[in-house]
């Protein structure tokens, strides 16, 4: 596998296609918390096939949730000290209305 390297202008391309290259770390790091969601989501799918009860499986739902929840905590905050930072100290100041608008997608 080929290494990522850390970049060190914007890592987001414009309109016609948007890309981030990330370290090797920062890749890594959030392939192994999307695994172990889905290992959580297969665990609820095994919970259903067996009839667990209802509260049981809610729990489990629960952890889901929050691990995903806290996923996207994680790369948002990257976006925000690569991306985001970037732009602006490059003069794209629109970066800072594309994070608003993010942002109010990502609370409601």
């Amino acid at each position: 596998m080929e290494e990522k390297t850390e970049v060190t202008q914007c890592c987001c391309a414009q309109e016609d296609g948007r890309h981030k290259l990330r370290s090797e770390k920062e890749y890594k790091d959030l392939m192994n918390r999307l695994k172990r969601i889905e290992g959580q989501i297969r665990g609820i799918e095994g919970m259903l096939e067996k009839n667990a009860y209802c509260p049981d499986i809610l729990v489990q739902v629960s952890a889901a949730s929050s691990a995903l929840s806290s996923f996207s905590k994680v790369l948002l905050s990257e976006h925000i000290r690569t991306c985001v930072r970037n732009d602006v100290e490059n003069g794209h100041d629109e970066a800072i209305d594309e994070l608003v608008c993010l942002l109010q997608k990502l609370m409601r």
